[in-house]
């Protein structure tokens, strides 16, 4: 599992790393462009997570087809997974338009509003290539390939930072374009990143892309894709969102406010990366196990995941805890900024344990081809109580945005409770090969 888990984990803190770095270097220029930026990216995460929580079907797809040795069915996987990524492009990049409109309804700071609607647009830019590397990185991760990915992840990071460092302060003739100078270092290295993983993992990816199956533009079997890759992105959404909406609640507090949850939060899904990661590594390690019909290892690998992704994350949590005053100060120095975030990520030391086995959890789930009902779990736990106990403590009980953080705290805990008594039910039960050209989802496997 680890040997598999790091690679996907470097890979999945990568992506991270590209808002992390922006927030971070506009930090140097005010609170309201850290705000903005702030803003721009949870715009982009919101807009955008949906069509990589679908794409995320070709786990089981794919992985499972690798375990089984079926190359057509893995080609056909991997060459419907492009489509998908061209076609969610598209609404995409029209939802990331409206920005002053979305941020004015959800009344934001007035003076941040009009710099975020203007990074979500220039971001419009890396919609495509985003979601072409998504495509890739999980066909990839699924069939065990994952050093391509881990290259493209880091060459394409340096350049970011030498893209941001350029643009948004204004070095080597280039004018000083602040937060625009940051959105358009991001899509210009998505743009890489999706170059350099074709280029890499071409080998691997070229039997299975070349050459173009007419069947794979069926649209029988790409409803069925939709079928299972829709709750999870859902799931996903589901989940954002809720921290998303708490980003808007704090946004109603002020600039510093919501400075110092986009700080705190960064660090929070910084180390959530790697449960993440993990999370990718067990749905690749399960569904291939499945598909060679070896449910034992199934069961294992999930025992596996589970342990190496809970005990990374107490790891964080003891960091969150004990100095989170100085890991707010590596973003910004206002003492009013420090102090908010320093309170926030000590509360976020709290939830890591929970954090990670829930994502770990619906990595196996996904594995197995499990989507739908882990996606209901998670809309219990996010919305059905996250939401009510964020807004009560908050307002209600008057602990301002540390009370938002608290109601994340409850929520992730219901969401690990859930999906973990999923995983157990689950795989005691007969486990099932997905077969998606067939007329039947699902053929039974013999346990």
């Amino acid at each position: 599992m680890l040997r598999l888990a790091w690679p996907v984990v470097l890979a999945q803190v990568g992506i991270m790393l590209m808002g992390v770095v922006d927030t971070a270097m506009v930090g140097r220029v005010s609170t309201s462009a850290v705000a903005a930026v702030a803003l721009g990216h949870i715009y982009w995460v919101n807009v955008t997570i949906f069509g990589v929580g679908i794409l995320m079907v070709l786990d089981p797809v794919v992985s499972q087809a690798t375990g089984a040795q079926d190359h057509d069915a893995v080609a056909r996987g991997v060459q419907r997974g492009i489509l998908m990524a061209l076609v969610l492009s598209v609404p995409t990049a029209l939802l990331l338009i409206p920005g002053e409109l979305v941020f004015g309804f959800l009344k934001q700071p007035a003076d941040v509003t009009p710099i975020a609607a203007t990074f979500s647009r220039i971001s419009i830019a890396g919609v495509v290539p985003y979601y072409l590397f998504f495509a890739m990185r999980q066909s990839l991760q699924a069939m065990a390939k994952v050093m391509p990915v881990v290259v493209a992840i880091v060459v394409s990071n340096f350049v970011n930072f030498a893209l941001d460092y350029t643009l948004i302060y204004g070095h080597f003739g280039f004018p000083a374009l602040g937060t625009q100078g940051s959105a358009i270092a991001t899509a210009l290295s998505r743009w890489l990143m999706f170059g350099l993983l074709l280029w890499l993992g071409w080998k691997q990816l070229h039997g299975a892309i070349v050459p173009w199956r007419p069947e794979s533009s069926r649209v029988a079997p790409m409803l069925r894709m939709l079928k299972i890759g829709v709750p999870v992105g859902l799931q996903n959404w589901l989940e954002i969102a809720v921290f998303s909406g708490g980003a808007v609640a704090l946004g109603w507090f002020g600039a510093v406010p919501l400075a110092a949850h986009e700080i705190a939060i960064n660090l929070a899904a910084l180390t959530f990366m790697f449960p993440l990661g993990v999370s990718a590594a067990a749905a690749a390690m399960v569904g291939r196990a499945i598909g060679r019909e070896d449910l034992s290892a199934a069961k294992r690998d999930a025992v596996a995941a589970l342990a190496v992704g809970t005990g990374f994350m107490t790891i964080a949590a003891i960091l969150f805890l004990t100095i989170p005053r100085a890991l707010a100060m590596l973003f910004v120095h206002d003492p009013a900024t420090v102090a908010t975030a320093a309170s926030l990520i000590w509360i976020g030391g709290l939830f890591q344990l929970f954090d990670g086995a829930q994502a770990v959890a619906t990595g196996v789930l996904r594995g197995t081809g499990d989507t739908r009902v882990p996606m209901l779990l998670h809309f219990a736990a996010f919305w059905g109580i996250g939401i009510p106990i964020c807004l009560a403590l908050a307002f209600w009980v008057g602990l301002g945005p540390q009370g938002v953080w608290w109601g994340y705290v409850i929520a992730l805990a219901a969401a690990a409770t859930f999906q973990l008594l999923r995983v157990r039910w689950r795989l005691r039960q007969d486990i099932y090969r997905l077969q998606i050209d067939e007329t039947n989802e699902f053929v039974v496997m013999e346990a």
